[in-house]
């Protein structure tokens, strides 16, 4: 059996790869092998621990709050020209 780092999916990449995985954007094979680094990494499921309880401290604090539309379409259009590019 590899190891997660003997695949690439190091400290470094898992940890710029957290809130991806927190918010369910990665693809399915990614999130396997998250799962595993953070099964066998402390120092990660650490940081994992953190950065969960910081999004839904967000999300409690600020979930019912909603952008105004003039903000909403400027980000859509920043994306949209960005894509574009």
């Amino acid at each position: 059996m590899t190891s997660p780092e003997q695949e690439g999916f190091d400290c470094s990449r898992a940890r710029l790869q957290l809130y991806e995985y927190l918010d369910g954007e990665m693809d399915v094979g990614d999130c396997a092998k998250i799962r595993e680094h953070l099964a066998h990494c402390g120092s990660c499921l650490e940081e994992y621990v953190i950065d969960q309880a910081l999004k839904s401290l967000v999300h409690r604090s600020c979930g019912s709050e909603v952008a105004p539309t003039e903000l909403r379409m400027q980000i859509l259009f920043r994306i949209t020209t960005m894509t574009t590019d």
